[in-house]
């Protein structure tokens, strides 16, 4: 058999991944950063190799010396080595790890693989980059015949480039064996795009650091923050009755009854509907605003920090409410905004817009006999309130914020004699159209049925 010509043999060049690097001290020994991994018992030949790739990339031959194969292996196994594999000069793909690999690098393609359903082929900054959230590694994409080979279009690379593709591909996770993915059940009963939000909006192989994660104020100095109060709506708004909550704090169920008592009320009476009092009661016992601090007051946009309520991380309060009304004592069906800080509904779509029914009608599917709710409570979200801070987690909070929210609901309407039920779902594309909002300033996140149960 003819070995492969030198000129599209693929070879790897090393060069450490961002941020690390190599302190070298004495008697053979170095210390991998940021990992502070210690590396004993180094040859001469292996501390010339790290000074080099300290100073830049490290090219080696396939046929290197035992103590390069060594070295190579330990730097692998720590992940804190890119591996940029090209032919001649032309640069093919890199593996850049976040984490050590599971397993040695493999010199064999797999006999029967495909891609991942995991992996996500996507821009970043200026790199073409393959993403899956079980891999140790991304695949940056050099060369658009690797993006042909990867995504399973046609390709003119050499098979002994596609072989090592191939090889590489498995063994960072991103391909695996031919229907092993279909088959099993933890593989298959996970979405993509909810493995994916699991993965990164939780601290991990990419959150370690902290540079990208959490609370780190990224958009400050860049943009400005979101005020507490979002712009009012038109229309002559509904004033609600304010509760008295000294009677309530003296005369109210105990907490323990209104939690043991609590349930999900399918059932409701439209002989009897709802009043605009209780209404009122509801809204300003779980989602007023009960004031404002302002921070960093001599920008021109000023950080305002509301109380209501229920917790919200930050004390930023991205959540608004919704009261879609189809009945209830004294105020007229329509879609409302609930205005926290003046205690009122400030009206936003008539209740026979396409586009509210659209909104209140899958409520119907949860609800007995298929009856439409009494009053619809959308809980909607105006993310740049909580992304201005937060990176990569904001969306989950969010979620987490909505749970709270509604356990607030729950209780409450148990308090109150009200029945009232979760929805595990609803119409984003309806909210928008009805509110006139861009989904990526505000949208829908949850909602919750609420009216007098049937007896």
């Amino acid at each position: 058999m003819t070995n492969p010509s030198p000129a599209v043999e693929p070879q790897t060049v090393y060069t450490l991944t961002h941020g690390a690097r190599c302190l070298l001290g004495g008697n053979g020994v170095a210390v991998l950063l940021p990992a502070k991994q210690r590396l004993d018992g180094l040859s001469p030949r292996q501390i010339t190799l790290l000074r080099t790739l300290n100073s830049g990339p490290l090219h080696v031959n396939d046929e290197t010396d035992p103590d390069t194969s060594d070295l190579l292996d330990r730097l692998i196994d720590a992940g804190v080595v890119t591996m940029i594999v090209s032919v001649g000069a032309r640069e093919l793909y890199s593996l850049r790890p976040f984490r050590r690999p599971p397993t040695s690098r493999p010199t064999a393609r797999p006999d029967s693989f495909e891609l991942s359903r995991f992996t996500v082929v996507r821009r970043n900054g200026t790199d073409v980059v393959a993403e899956n959230p079980r891999s140790w590694c991304d695949v940056v994409v050099h060369d658009p015949e690797v993006l042909a080979t990867l995504t399973g279009l046609a390709s003119t690379l050499p098979a002994v480039v596609r072989d090592r593709l191939s090889a590489d591909l498995a063994w960072s996770g991103h391909a695996v064996g031919a229907g092993t993915e279909e088959h099993d059940f933890a593989t298959r009963s996970w979405s993509p795009h909810e493995l994916w939000f699991h993965r990164r909006s939780t601290v991990g192989d990419r959150g370690t650091s902290w540079a990208h994660f959490g609370p780190t104020r990224w958009a400050d100095g860049e943009f400005e923050p979101l005020p507490a109060r979002r712009e009012r709506y038109d229309g002559e708004p509904v004033a609600l009755p304010t509760p008295d909550l000294e009677a309530l704090r003296r005369d109210d169920r105990p907490l323990t009854a209104v939690v043991e008592d609590r349930k999900s009320v399918r059932d409701f009476d439209d002989r009897h509907p709802m009043s605009a009092a209780q209404l009122g009661e509801l809204l300003h016992r779980c989602a007023r605003t009960r004031g404002v601090r302002t921070t960093n007051a001599n920008r021109s946009v000023p950080e305002e920090l509301p109380s209501r309520p229920f917790p919200s991380g930050g004390s930023l309060y991205e959540l608004e409410v919704y009261a879609v009304v189809r009945t209830a004592d004294g105020i007229a069906p329509g879609m409302y905004h609930y205005d926290s800080f003046d205690h009122m509904l400030r009206p936003v779509a008539p209740y026979d817009d396409p586009a509210v029914r659209r909104l209140i009608a899958p409520a119907s599917l949860t609800l007995a006999d298929g009856q439409l709710p009494q009053v619809l409570l959308v809980l909607a979200a105006r993310p740049g309130r909580i992304m201005w801070t937060y990176e990569q987690m904001p969306y989950a909070v969010i979620l987490k914020h909505v749970g709270v929210l509604t356990q607030t609901l729950y209780l409450t309407s148990t308090a109150m004699g009200l029945g009232g039920v979760a929805q595990g779902y609803g119409d984003t594309a309806a909210f928008a159209e009805a509110t006139g909002a861009d989904e990526l300033v505000e949208c829908n996140v949850g909602s919750f049925v609420v009216g007098t149960p049937r007896q």
